[in-house]
């Protein structure tokens, strides 16, 4: 199993927003020698303090002197949806490379800008979910260009919770624009189908909005009220250029399901795909003729990954290639998501207009790690 990041130059990074996921970055950051965390900024600085005073080498700054700081040469952006295109447009601005939670941005109008400017100033955009590199949707991947399925037909993606605020002790933006099951949850699901599947060329679709407020169920605003400012259960239809066709079913509304997360069929085979909310899983093929479900082996992608491996990926990419995480496909997934949100309101089907190629695959790989801070 080779390792194509061995000679990876090490890449310093800054994260501004010190919220819940940053624990998830920090854990892997620890594993991976192409990742140097240097600064840590937030809104209220004694979180980036207690980041900073967890984690060896790493300073707590306050958010401009980070955007500014001549020892950051990425800025990793957790902030919420709303200010990703800010922050990320500022950070540019002071020529740093930027790799964003996601969506890229609230709009795809704000992602466009983001690419833009980040295309004048000569830096690189990357953005989660990262996701899509681990063993689970790659191993799905090969088994879709080995011919195991023959040509895809068609894919279902379900997400069903009934809603975020049960467990987040801030959970406002799931509720406001920028937010809902589409937009908070959905680029995990777009981003694996185009991986899987290649760009979408239109969509159709279909929402509703069930309560005008949610109750707080944990920390300490639990039994306040938060308003919901947008869909709260979306469904849509995506054409692929192949001429597939994806049904998405994301909901903030539904109790449980027990649909996989991601189905693919083909004409000779069907698919059964892991969580794209996670890294690994088992990949599931049912050949035309046989008798039962067959679990494939892992046979690509990062192994043992999880959330910032794809600041790693992005590292060890040649200059004036893209990420494999990287901006065209977010922006491709944000237009996929605003259009299907955008066609439930019309009622008619909606073109898109951007495209994007399918990352190159991810060989099986085990990356290099470290053990620090």
């Amino acid at each position: 199993m080779g390792n194509p990041l061995e000679n990876t130059k090490q890449l310093n990074v800054g994260i501004i927003g010190c919220g819940a996921i940053i624990a998830q970055y920090l854990s892997n950051f620890r594993r991976l020698d192409s990742v140097n965390l240097v600064a840590v900024a937030d809104l209220d600085p004694a979180r980036a303090q207690a980041v900073a005073d967890s984690y060896e080498g790493v300073r707590a700054m306050q958010v401009e002197e980070l955007l500014a700081a001549d020892d950051v040469d990425l800025v990793l952006n957790l902030t919420i949806p709303a200010a990703h295109a800010d922050v990320a447009l500022k950070a540019i601005a002071n020529g740093k490379s930027v790799y964003g939670e996601k969506p890229l941005a609230a709009t795809s109008e704000e992602a466009r800008q983001v690419l833009d400017a980040a295309r004048a100033a000569g830096v690189v955009v990357g953005c989660a979910p990262d996701t899509v590199l681990g063993t689970g949707i790659q191993t799905a991947r090969k088994a879709i260009d080995d011919g195991l399925i023959g040509t895809p037909i068609s894919a279902t993606a379900t997400m069903a919770t009934p809603g975020h605020e049960r467990w987040h002790p801030n959970p406002d933006f799931y509720y406001q624009p920028g937010g809902g099951p589409l937009l908070d949850m959905g680029p995990y699901y777009v981003s694996a189908l185009v991986t899987l599947l290649g760009p979408v060329v239109s969509v159709v679709g279909a929402a509703s909005h069930t309560r005008n407020e949610r109750t707080i169920g944990s920390g300490p605003r639990e039994g306040q009220k938060v308003p919901v400012d947008i869909d709260s259960h979306v469904t849509g239809v995506l054409v692929h250029a192949s001429g597939a066709l994806s049904t998405l079913f994301m909901s903030f509304d539904a109790v449980k399901t027990k649909s996989p997360n991601l189905e693919i069929h083909g004409e000779k085979g069907s698919l059964v795909v892991p969580d794209p909310n996670h890294f690994d899983g088992e990949v599931q093929l049912f050949a035309l003729g046989a008798e039962d479900w067959e679990t494939l082996p892992v046979s690509a992608g990062y192994v043992d990954s999880g959330r910032g491996f794809g600041i790693a990926d992005l590292a060890a990419t040649p200059a004036g290639q893209e990420p494999r995480a990287g901006g065209g496909l977010a922006f491709h997934a944000l237009e996929v998501m605003e259009s299907v949100l955008e066609s439930a309101k019309s009622g008619h089907s909606v073109s898109i207009k951007s495209t994007a190629q399918r990352p190159p695959a991810v060989p099986l790989t085990e990356l290099a790690t470290k053990v620090s801070a």
